[in-house]
């Protein structure tokens, strides 16, 4: 016979089974556990169970002591209980405990609603001491819209002349007192019917001495100004006006037209550099004026005076050059074509310059061949298309390279230097070498690519085939 259960111990269980959470040591339920108490150094963790005793068995728990009080004043006599003579409890007794288990079971089925709702707190993590206090989650930051992002930039930070910061804010005679670079006199208007925008220098006034970089000017009282004037974004369709030689206050009085959609004159800005031009060096920038059309009345037209400002450009650009390369493997011909070039460097004050590009065939670090076109008076502008045929075997062709170096004509002394580039294995630039490479990739066919021109120095310094030739 196996012994009656004892009632406390069928009590522990129906808590068991009413209670998913129960301390696993001993089996009490885990609100009135004490057994497992955690050490100061312990974290514990509140949740995801109920910080609390569900109200519904609260209540029930209430009504069963309640309940269980009643039936024993009432059903069970108060008697001693009497064991049988080997020390276990009569059928009786066992019987009652079971019946007990099972009204209790039912009456809390009854009662329980059918989905409890369970207040669920968050999370928190402390360390348990004399005074723990939860961690809250903290307090999220204001998160930014796009304007007010961008709204923190600061464009002068990022601008090219970062010393023009409050030029913005300064009146014209204040930049003359403070750079001290003299005035440009111009006016605007467009042409409607025609559609094109009319620029006009008319004069300049309390231009600065000149400045020398490299000691080789010999006039450092006078200088030779001219103005260049383009519409930005776009520097490489510029208009230039002639030099005036050996004077503080040229008087220009020059106008240039420029083909333009009215809508689209409005949103570039006009740029007027003030140069100063050397024969021996580098051309140097005096100043420069800039202003915006969208602020101006295009229509109705108007003249200013401006103050010049500095250009964080010191020197000016020595121009581009037009080229197309083309080479056939059957008959191991590289053929090369000088088609134009643009806003070269002015090397004749009076004339403006006399032009011609000569091309050049290194082969490793060996001079083999020179050609040179004809020579264009008077521009800066320059329409040549001349072609030029070399003999290049293809095996040969990897260590070949094009030297073209363009010269302002001069009949009295040597020519002027205005400007190179290298193409080939040893070219001068990332655009060479791109051009280069479309050319091997593509025989049979001609390639055509803008290049701006370098100074010697510069050709020098980054390929070895440019030392090689004069």
């Amino acid at each position: 016979m196996l012994e009656p259960l004892n009632e406390g111990f069928l009590s522990r269980i129906s808590d068991v089974l009413l209670c998913g959470w129960t301390c696993r040591h001993c089996c009490q339920r885990c609100y009135e556990s004490s057994c497992c108490q955690s050490s100061e150094d312990e974290v514990e963790i509140l949740g995801p169970f109920p910080a609390q005793t569900p109200p519904w068995l609260m209540a029930s728990r209430s009504n069963d002591k309640d309940g269980d009080s009643v039936h024993t004043a009432s059903d069970v006599p108060l008697t001693p209980r009497t064991n049988s003579p080997d020390g276990r409890r009569s059928s009786s007794d066992t019987s009652k405990s079971t019946y007990s288990l099972t009204r209790r079971i039912s009456s809390l089925d009854s009662r329980r609603p059918s989905s409890p709702l369970i207040d669920i707190k968050p999370i928190e993590f402390g360390v348990l001491s004399a005074k723990k206090e939860p961690i809250q989650p903290s307090v999220l930051r204001r998160t930014y819209t796009p304007d007010d992002y961008f709204r923190k930039f600061e464009p002068r930070l990022y601008s090219l002349d970062s010393n023009l910061d409050d030029v913005d804010s300064l009146t014209d005679e204040e930049i003359m007192s403070k750079y001290q670079l003299g005035m440009l006199h111009f006016s605007t208007q467009y042409d409607l019917l025609h559609n094109h925008l009319t620029v006009r220098v008319i004069e300049a006034r309390d231009l600065p001495p000149p400045i020398s970089h490299d000691g080789s000017r010999q006039d450092m009282a006078h200088s030779n100004p001219y103005v260049k004037i383009c519409l930005l974004p776009d520097q490489k369709n510029s208009k230039q006006t002639g030099v005036k030689r050996k004077t503080q206050k040229p008087v220009f009085e020059e106008r240039y037209t420029f083909e333009i959609p009215f809508l689209e004159a409005q949103r570039r800005t006009l740029l007027l550099t003030v140069v100063d031009f050397d024969k021996f060096s580098r051309h140097c920038v005096i100043g420069k004026v800039a202003v915006p059309l969208c602020e101006v009345d295009l229509v109705k037209g108007g003249h200013w005076w401006k103050a010049l400002i500095p250009s964080s450009q010191n020197e000016v650009e020595l121009g581009e050059l037009l080229l197309s390369l083309n080479y056939l493997p059957s008959a191991g011909r590289l053929n090369v074509d000088i088609i134009r070039a643009k806003q070269l460097l002015q090397t004749d004050v009076s004339q403006g310059s006399d032009p011609f590009v000569k091309i050049q065939l290194v082969h490793g670090l060996k001079l083999v061949k020179t050609k040179k076109t004809s020579f264009l008076r008077g521009t800066i502008d320059p329409f040549y298309n001349e072609s030029f045929s070399f003999k290049v075997p293809q095996e040969e062709l990897e260590n070949a390279s094009l030297v073209f170096t363009v010269f302002g004509h001069n009949m009295k002394s040597s020519n002027d230097f205005i400007g190179r580039i290298v193409i080939g294995q040893y070219s001068s630039g990332p655009s060479e070498s791109n051009h280069w490479r479309r050319m091997l990739n593509t025989h049979r066919t001609a390639v055509e690519q803008w290049h701006s021109l370098r100074s010697r120095a510069e050709c020098d310094r980054v390929s070895p085939a440019s030392l090689e030739v004069t």
